[in-house]
């Protein structure tokens, strides 16, 4: 048979140049020109040229695009092998996971009044560490929100948040974002000190893995919620909620929580004590991702947006920090060193404490401009010695010295109770007749306050007008030395100068020292220590140290106490004293000024509280002609006032029917002027003085100035004397 030859039209496949001589495009190549059909389409020499360039931009498009997937993940492959070689490095070098323990947070000291109300925090912390449930519910969700949205959902890393984060500060040319989470947080600032290390970041990834796989979600947020810093000083929410607020985490609220969480970018700089405006701006960023979290509402968001702004004071303020910073002073000497949580339960009661603290602050706002008194100081306490209320300065917050229990100032004429206890406890009484006239001892002429002598007066007369020229002659007769184991018997616990010029408070005291020898008169003769711990406990309840001050000893003769009351009564209703008087309530006390009006001091008692006040400067400079009398009485009588508020009026001792006798010897026969004792009135009665020397000058005892000769014994006071009235 023969063999047909080709048609003419048939076109047979050929491998040269990839295409056949028929077809020029493919159905791809019509398409893309915008024709349907390859029979219209003409094969001019321009489409061919264009046909290699179109195939070689995108076989080498895909090219590029294979071999950047592959190397990429060859790049991957090696990089998660170079990471795992340098955590595994690092890893090695860090102490077996199987030792590894959460460290005790520094332990903190809960200091609380005397019903219960949270005063103060002390420690590293500044704060108690609270479960969650116990913090407000916004705390939580606002830091998640800002911190770490995928916290509940990571296993201690979040990629994610790592790559955004990495992407937005390429983005800004600058770290704007950080990519850690909580839990890395935690790690951090459990375990690792602040550097930036390779190494340091590998541990902390380890860690926060091994604290993710050893605690849950809520017990890591709680650690970190006790731990973190938020600025000025506070560690932990309830540092901070107390610090920035006054209240505690519990009651924080959603504007308040923003803030809160806003601060731990940037602790210091954000802190609303140092810069309120940023602290509230970064508080609209937190409340703004908690919206967008869809935690909160917008209505919540409105309420939140229209809260006043926090404006903190750059220290911690208040006056309960006075009693917080004497309690830590005195906590280690009851308990030893401090290891664990601790509450220190106080004898402070906190409504007392701001009602001392507002009328202090106003009495300087009103007065201290005009009289050039910068500071003031109170002290209150019962008759046991429990302090009541305590007052270091006009504001803790520009000055931590606490003047009623640090300061040594002298106490001038508030000083002059201790000489008359000594006097009576040697068998005078409050009638007993001195002369009010020049004295000289030794080179030193005491002079009163107004310049001017009353010739003879009854003792009681003396103090009532503080006389000085009585209570030196006193001095004179009992000895300085008797008058100096008078005080620190009372409660005196500074160093006194036995010298003759102890009778105007020239040894320098304290104001919690000398409010407290005022008690025994208050309280009947018994000393009255000045404490505020009253019981120390563990978190769990266990007690450390419970208070024994409820069996003081006697120090003073219940008559002699009662005489005294009465002395220091007239002080306040017809002395110097009288700005004191209040409300109806019998009191007691007695002024004190220093010289040229460095110091002026009012101490005085109900039947309830015995109260010290205080003004001066504490560069010692002059106050504008301030007496104990003035300011600081008035002050005093404002603030007992309030204490007394709603009280019935309680007498104080003013008699009973034992009549004096010395301390530490046997007692005197007076029972004949047992009457006597309790009439104070300035009826003529014997005068028990020395005679007088041809220059008109008592003559000084032993011991009392140059060339002074030994009292005669025979010019004592005796019984007899009194009932003869000779």
């Amino acid at each position: 048979m023969a063999r047909k030859t080709s048609s003419p039209g048939r076109i047979e496949p050929s491998f040269e140049g990839g295409r056949s001589k028929g077809s020029s495009r493919t159905l791809a190549d019509e398409r893309v020109a915008g024709k349907t059909t390859p029979s219209k389409r003409r094969n001019t020499p321009q489409s061919k040229a264009r046909k290699p360039k179109s195939r070689t931009s995108r076989g080498r498009l895909s090219r590029a695009l294979r071999a950047m997937v592959y190397w990429s993940f060859v790049l991957a492959i090696w990089g998660g092998i170079a990471i795992a070689g340098v955590a595994a490095f690092y890893g090695a070098r860090m102490p077996s996971a199987s030792t590894w323990s959460i460290p005790d947070r520094p332990p903190n000291v809960k200091i609380v009044s005397v019903n219960g109300e949270t005063m103060a925090n002390r420690g590293a912390t500044g704060g108690e560490a609270l479960l969650l449930g116990d913090m407000s519910p916004y705390i939580p969700e606002a830091v998640i929100a800002i911190e770490d949205r995928r916290f509940y959902s990571h296993f201690g890393v979040d990629p994610i948040g790592l790559a955004r984060a990495m992407l937005a500060n390429v983005t800004a040319g600058r770290m704007v974002q950080g990519g850690s989470t909580l839990t890395q947080q935690l790690a951090k600032n459990l375990f690792l000190s602040p550097e930036r290390t390779l190494e340091r970041k590998v541990e902390e990834v380890l860690l926060a893995v091994w604290l993710e796989h050893k605690f849950t979600k809520d017990q890591i947020l709680e650690m970190y919620l006790n731990r973190v810093y938020f600025g000025s000083g506070a560690y932990g929410v309830e540092a901070a909620s107390r610090r920035y607020f006054r209240k505690p985490a519990s009651d924080v609220s959603l504007a308040e929580a923003a803030l809160l969480a806003g601060l731990l970018k940037a602790p210091s700089r954000l802190s609303p004590a140092r810069d309120p405006k940023a602290a509230e701006e970064r508080a609209q960023v937190v409340l703004a991702a908690m919206r967008e979290q869809g935690v909160v509402t917008d209505r919540e968001i409105a309420t939140a947006l229209t809260s006043p702004q926090v404006r903190a004071k750059s220290y911690w303020t208040g006056s309960e920090n006075y009693v917080a910073d004497l309690v830590m002073q005195r906590l280690p000497g009851l308990v030893g060193t401090i290891t664990e949580d601790l509450v220190v339960e106080t004898t402070i009661d906190f409504e007392l404490q701001r009602q001392a603290e507002k009328v202090l602050r106003a009495s300087l706002d009103e007065n201290g401009a005009k009289l050039n008194a910068a500071q003031g100081a109170l002290i209150s306490l019962d008759g046991t010695g429990a302090v009541r209320a305590l007052i270091g300065g006009r504001e803790y917050a520009t000055s931590q010295f606490d003047r009623a229990t640090d300061a040594l100032r002298q106490p001038g004429s508030a000083f002059k109770p201790f000489v008359f206890t000594a006097a009576l406890e040697q068998g005078r009484t409050p009638l007993s007749v001195r002369n009010d006239a020049p004295v000289r001892i030794g080179k030193w002429t005491p002079e009163n306050y107004d310049g001017k002598y009353r010739g003879e007066v009854t003792l009681s007369d003396a103090l009532t007008h503080s006389l000085n020229t009585v209570a030196a002659q006193l001095v004179m007769e009992v000895g300085p030395k008797t008058v100096v184991q008078t005080a620190h018997r009372l409660g005196i616990e500074a160093q006194l100068q036995a010298n003759a010029s102890i009778a105007l408070g020239t040894s320098e005291v304290t104001l919690m020292e000398l409010t407290g020898a005022y008690a025994p008169f208050m309280n009947g003769g018994y000393k009255a220590t000045p404490h505020v711990i009253r019981r120390v406990s563990t978190h769990d309840g266990k007690v450390l140290y419970e208070n024994t001050y409820n069996n003081p000893p006697r120090v003073i003769d219940p008559a002699v106490a009662a005489m005294m009351n009465r002395m220091l009564v007239r002080v306040v209703e017809e002395g110097t004293g009288h700005n004191a008087r209040f409300g109806g309530w019998p009191a007691a006390g007695k002024t004190g000024t220093t010289q040229s009006y460095r110091d002026a001091l009012f101490v005085g008692y109900t039947a309830n509280l015995v109260t010290g006040v205080w003004f001066g400067n504490d560069d010692g400079a002059p106050m504008k002609k301030v007496t104990g009398g003035g300011l600081p009485a008035s002050t005093w009588a404002q603030f007992m006032q309030l204490a007394h508020s709603g009280l019935p009026p309680a007498n104080l001792p003013l008699g009973g029917p034992v009549p004096p006798v010395a301390i530490d010897g046997p007692p005197l026969d007076l029972d004949a002027v047992a009457d006597l004792v309790r009439d104070l009135a300035p009826v003529p009665v014997s005068r028990d003085a020395t005679g007088a020397t041809g220059e008109g000058f008592p003559v000084p005892p032993a011991g009392i100035g140059a060339g002074s000769a030994q009292p005669d014994s025979s010019k004592r006071t005796t019984l007899l004397d009194i009932l003869m009235g000779n």
